[in-house]
């Protein structure tokens, strides 16, 4: 039987009018989402529109729980995951995710894509009390306990990655001429925020250039040429990985080869390098939490072979050298763990307090000394992050993880 909100309110009243209280029945049917045998939950990506290389981590999310579903679900309850393309367009955003509450009635929202889009329903699925689990975010928006507290972050911070960049850079050369592009929203300011603070003291002489570009902008072209007139000889990039295709693919057309710092979110050999050209990418560096199933150190890893088993047997038209398809692994397992956590007898309140007490939990394809805690005043869940380097083929491991505070 579908479950609705109208329903769900009809009952909770009967129950009160005839003095029942407690009883399991009422207390099942009064939460949205669920049934004896299945949890409704929704997932917002850009299947279409600029952002549309994201869209994959939708397709990841529901082969991973065909995956669950196959093995006898969660606590006796299969997962059902409701897709719905958002095209990263907060409008579209708002009326898929009313869609999503109040006539598909899910249980809560997880895995978003965006800040834009994330920020849009983030106040209307706090009235609700729906929780926004682990937004595909890094942004401090989704990092803030009090004033939000059904919202998630399920990405490390950029403000934090930033820093650890800037810091990079002053100790392997501080005296370089930084460049910084980045998007202009939320995302991209977090990065610039964040190099800035990184860089202390000096960031006023050692930062040369600022380049902003806007998520509908058909070319990226005049910010590079800006960059590169500016002297920079290294560049830090918050963007998206159509932007950062662009902008590699034009730095090699020009013959341009500062030392590049790149978002983890758009550091992927497919598609973000393939399509700038591979020799385009070579030497960019960037911060990982995740095992990268093209490095030839995680070959024989029983990880990496299961997680391939699950591409070949759950997503096969998915692509093995896409990291969002290891991310969407990833939060898919850190959502059946809490579910599971919370037990048969779940309510959103429920399920909220056991994701604010996930402690040195490693879901599979984590880099090894990686692990996620979330505390009820701290959302941030990722603490230490790995330097990589791309030698123009696969990614090489600069030391070990270190800490982004």
């Amino acid at each position: 039987m579908r479950i609705t909100r109208r329903f769900c309110a009809g009952v909770m009243s009967l129950s009160a009018a005839f003095g029942v209280v407690g009883g399991g029945a009422a207390v099942a049917a009064s939460v949205p989402g669920v049934s004896d045998t299945e949890i409704r939950l929704g997932t917002l990506q850009p299947l279409s529109g600029p952002a549309s290389a994201y869209g994959v981590l939708g397709y990841a999310f529901e082969a991973y729980f065909a995956k669950v579903n196959d093995e006898g679900g969660v606590n006796g309850r299969k997962i059902r995951v409701l897709l719905r393309d958002d095209a990263l367009s907060p409008p579209k955003a708002v009326e898929q995710t009313r869609k999503l509450v109040e006539q598909d009635d899910i249980f809560a929202l997880f895995g978003q894509s965006g800040a834009p889009t994330g920020m849009a329903i983030q106040k209307y699925l706090h009235v609700k009390g729906i929780p926004q689990l682990f937004v595909m975010s890094g942004s401090h928006v989704f990092q803030e306990p009090k004033s939000a507290p059904l919202s998630m972050p399920g990405l490390p911070t950029y403000y934090g990655e930033a820093r650890l960049y800037a810091k990079a850079i002053l100790q392997a050369n501080p005296n370089a001429k930084i460049g910084v592009f980045y998007q202009n929203d939320d995302f991209g300011k977090d990065y610039l925020r964040g190099v800035q603070i990184g860089l202390g003291d000096r960031a006023d002489k050692m930062i040369v250039a600022k380049e902003s570009y806007e998520l509908t902008d058909p070319t990226v072209d005049s910010k590079i040429l800006a960059l590169k007139a500016s002297g920079a000889d290294t560049l830090i990039m918050g963007s998206y990985s159509k932007q950062t295709s662009q902008a590699l693919q034009k730095m090699g057309v020009m013959g341009w080869k500062p030392k590049i710092y790149l978002s983890y979110i758009a550091a992927s050999v497919n598609p973000t390098f393939k399509n700038a050209g591979l020799e385009n990418a070579k030497g960019v560096v960037t911060a990982a939490v995740l095992k990268d199933p093209t490095d030839a150190r995680w070959k024989d890893d029983p990880e990496t072979l299961a997680w391939k088993a699950w591409m070949d047997k759950y997503y096969p038209r998915g692509d093995q050298t896409n990291g969002s398809n290891v991310f969407g692994y990833v939060i898919g397992d850190l959502i059946r763990h809490i579910v599971e956590k919370t037990g048969k007898d779940i309510t959103q309140e429920r399920l909220m307090a056991t994701a604010r007490q996930v402690r040195d939990y490693r879901p599979p394809m984590m880099l090894p000394d990686v692990s996620l805690t979330i505390t009820p005043d701290n959302y941030s869940m990722y603490d230490r992050m790995q330097l990589q380097e791309f030698d123009g083929t696969v990614w090489r491991a600069i030391g070990k993880p270190i800490s982004t505070h």
